[in-house]
């Protein structure tokens, strides 16, 4: 029971996502950031490039995990089409929790991949982390 959907919003792109898990739940997300820019059934995961980002709380450490993304997709031109969490752990202080995964993918090419919508940045606007019957949920807002 993982997925994610795009919600109704006025001048951006809104994504909920859910799994078991908050590492379902974050890997979900940041497929459908990918969904956003571009198909991601048409990126080879040839490519990996590890992440491991801290905040001082989940919706902190949320941000963190998509700006990282979305940075590797701004600086290195890289798409990525899967998604691995290994763990969220918590921490202490300043580093409340933090994120070790991966993301696979590969360089854009624009004879491979579809070009869609550029993805400015990630927001805090209506960002939310809850759970409900068993599955952990997020929304998030994308600056578009």
């Amino acid at each position: 029971m993982k997925g994610f959907e795009f919600l109704p919003h006025t001048a951006d792109i809104m994504i909920k996502s859910w799994g078991r898990s908050l590492e379902e739940a974050f890997s979900e997300v940041a497929r459908a950031l990918f969904e956003v820019i571009t198909d991601t059934e048409s990126v080879t995961p040839s490519t990996e490039v590890k992440v491991e980002v801290c905040g001082y709380d989940l919706e902190n450490l949320l941000y963190r995990w998509l700006e990282e993304l979305l940075y590797h997709h701004d600086v290195h031109n890289m798409v990525f089409s899967k998604f691995y969490i290994e763990y969220i752990s918590e921490g202490s202080g300043e580093r409340q929790y933090c994120l070790h995964g991966k993301a696979l993918g590969e360089e854009f090419n624009r004879d491979k991949h579809e070009s869609r919508t550029v993805v400015k940045a990630i927001t805090y606007h209506q960002m939310r982390i809850w759970r409900e019957n068993n599955l952990y949920y997020l929304t998030v807002v994308v600056d578009i």
